[in-house]
């Protein structure tokens, strides 16, 4: 090659033979900055009456597809139904677990303390499900047990239990999973009929066993999943699984930015306690007290809001998470719990116009830097996901301009330039600012010890999200 500005790719300088000799260049077609689609990634449990083989991971298009690859009503079908709902367009991948092979399944009991004297209706929620079974009056406990025994095999596509009557006055439901999984699923009774007195445990217990989210990591890793569901927080590591997946994999190296999602329905505490020990920019705990809805459900229709929004930067305050339930009074939060929540790395919801449950705002679990001072600069969960779209745009277009050039004196300048172009392209979209401000301190130079790399320093004024405005009042008479 002789020309000091142009180099070819296919053509060699070598040719003898007399002709004309053009080859296409793509290398510059490119001038815009990538797409930004999030993918969804559920790990769940899955029911031996699935079709799909356990860490095998598979795109989830509907409901019933997910009802006929995971099992009727298994955790996985469960958590697949509540991201589609919440968000009907995403895109879905999902890759099953078993049941632990030493677990054992949780259980409660419903008893009724009288028999039942008038026409009416006994309703029974499961999870979020609600069956009624309708009474006819002059009813016995066992006629009335045995009747709702079956009329919750008649649901079993859509409720995570099993019943049995066992002729003691008493009906045991119980998880139709292994695990501590089953210990989340909330119980609830109640008759119009009041002398039937019906008595039930508040959820299932007894659950024990969990799974190891390893295997169904490693299977989905290669994919690059952007939003990653973890199904539950239990005492078995679960969720600091997930968190060492996120961040590995997210790296300087491996460079396929992710997050890790995961649901909380019980106390303010009890969540705190979670956030504390996983500080970390990665990792997104939602916050909903109250529900009747597993936390598998709540994380998987939280992930799919969070893939709705392909601005890496635009806050997500106030957008609805359609299909979960509005807990009761006494459970929704406060603005006091929610500071609280917000302050300790916890994603809050409220209850909204129309009873719609909104997102407060979405943070990560990161609160305290390694030596444990407080920090809020990955508070907010668009600062993460804002870094990856920085680094993949930058990279992207480094990767097309230069995919096998030489390092020479001008080598540096020339990505510089690519660099800037693409940080000016990314502050016209109000995704980082202050781009000419900062400028001098994008830096190309050579490695002084690899004499093959070249360093580049890319300094990023992350767009923040407009949570407040604050404004004052005169009052002039």
């Amino acid at each position: 090659m002789a020309s000091p500005n142009i180099s070819f790719d296919a053509i060699p300088a070598s040719i003898r033979k007399p002709g004309k000799y053009f080859e296409f260049n793509t290398r510059l077609a490119v001038r815009t900055l990538p797409g930004n689609p999030q993918r969804v990634l559920l790990l769940g449990q899955r029911l031996a009456t699935g079709s799909q083989a356990a860490l095998h991971p598979v795109d989830v298009f509907s409901d019933e597809q997910a009802a006929q690859l995971f099992g009727h009503a298994s955790q996985l079908h469960l958590m697949a139904r509540a991201a589609i709902t919440a968000n009907p367009y995403v895109q879905l991948t999902a890759v099953a677990m078993d049941d632990p092979k030493d677990g054992t399944a949780a259980s409660g009991k419903l008893r009724l303390n009288n028999r039942a004297v008038t026409q009416g209706v006994l309703s029974l929620w499961i999870a979020d499900q609600r069956i009624d079974l309708p009474l006819a009056g002059f009813q016995s406990d066992s006629s009335i047990l045995m009747a709702l025994q079956q009329l919750v095999e008649k649901h079993q596509d859509k409720l995570p239990v099993r019943a049995q009557y066992l002729g003691t006055g008493e009906l045991v439901l119980t998880a139709r999973h292994k695990g501590f999984v089953g210990n989340s699923i909330k119980l609830r009774c109640q008759s119009t009929d009041p002398s039937l007195l019906p008595t039930i445990d508040k959820q299932l217990s007894g659950g024990t066993g969990g799974v190891d989210m390893s295997p169904a990591l490693a299977a989905a890793a290669a994919s690059g999943h952007h939003i990653i569901v973890c199904p539950q927080i239990e005492p078995y590591g679960m969720v600091f699984q997930l968190r060492s997946h996120v961040e590995s994999v997210s790296g300087p190296l491996e460079q396929r930015g992710a997050i890790g999602v995961v649901g909380w329905t019980d106390s303010l505490a009890g969540g705190i306690a979670y956030t504390k020990q996983l500080n970390s920019g990665r990792m997104s705990m939602v916050w909903h007290r109250g529900s009747y809805q597993q936390p598998c459900q709540l994380g998987a229709a939280y992930a799919a809001v969070l893939a709705s929004e392909e601005d890496p930067a635009r806050p997500l305050n106030t957008l609805e998470i359609k299909g979960l339930d509005v807990p009761a009074m006494a459970d929704q939060t406060m603005r006091t719990e929610q500071e609280n929540a917000l302050y300790n790395g916890m994603t809050p919801l409220e209850v909204g116009p129309g009873n719609r449950l909104q997102i407060v705002r979405a943070v990560s679990t990161y609160t305290r830097d390694p030596q444990g001072v407080e920090d809020e600069s990955l508070l907010d969960i668009t600062t993460m996901r804002t870094l990856d779209y920085v680094r993949r745009a930058c990279r992207e277009r480094v990767s097309l301009r230069f995919p096998r050039d030489k390092l020479s004196t001008r080598t540096p300048e020339k990505v510089r330039s690519e660099i800037l172009d693409v940080l000016y392209k990314l502050e016209e979209l109000e995704i980082i600012e202050a781009v000419e401000q900062n400028k001098d301190g994008v830096l190309a130079e050579r490695d002084l010890q690899n004499v093959g790399m070249l360093c580049v320093k890319i300094p990023v004024d992350v767009v923040n999200g407009l949570h407040v405005i604050a404004g004052r009042i005169d009052l002039l008479l």
